[in-house]
């Protein structure tokens, strides 16, 4: 059996993409956009708004890709550009604002016995207020750490579990409201 080694594929498939080769920028583009529009997705509702917001970042990403040092995920590197392009389509479009109120920070745990779709998930983060709905992806879904999402949003730390609280808390109610309902009770 032969084996083949896809990461130095990829990192000359990258090299040729720095180097203008079309062929190469579009290979890279076919691969990673169906995720990073997906990315978009999770901040952006509107999928329209989201799609510009993705072919803007896969312009970022050709006009930066010699900044790549191979250090870490190619796609990972990606994403940061596209979150990045998200939070500043929002900061321009939408104004985003972020309460500084801090509460109490509650760890809220989801017992809904019910399957719920991914779409449905979906669904209940789009209707999170702006700045709740970011906060929430960049720490559930995304990962970054309170102090990174404070930085880059030039908000407090405080702010940020403050504001993943209370999405927690909405969505928290919203799943109930679902358990309940699909229970046919109440």
């Amino acid at each position: 059996m032969k084996v083949i080694h896809l990461h130095h594929k990829e990192n000359e498939i990258i090299e040729l993409a720095v180097a203008q080769n079309r062929q190469a920028q579009q290979f890279i583009y076919t691969k990673f956009s169906p995720k990073m529009l997906s990315v978009c997705r999770q901040y952006i509702k509107d999928i329209q708004q989201a799609e510009d917001v993705m072919i803007a970042s896969f312009m970022k990403v050709f006009v930066h890709l010699n900044k790549f040092g191979f250090k870490g995920s190619f796609e990972g590197w990606i994403r940061r550009i596209v979150i990045n392009e998200c939070i500043s389509h929002l900061r321009v479009h939408k104004k985003v604002t972020f309460l500084d109120d801090e509460i109490e920070y509650f760890d809220y745990t989801n017992d809904l016995e019910a399957v719920i779709s991914v779409e449905d998930i979906q669904i209940l983060i789009d209707s999170l207020p702006d700045g709740y709905k970011m906060i929430f992806n960049l720490f559930v879904i995304d990962g970054f750490k309170h102090i990174e999402i404070a930085n880059m949003l030039g908000i407090s730390e405080g702010t940020s579990k403050s504001q993943l609280a209370q999405a927690r808390k909405i969505l928290q109610k919203q799943l109930n409201t679902l358990k309940i309902n699909s229970n046919g009770t109440k």
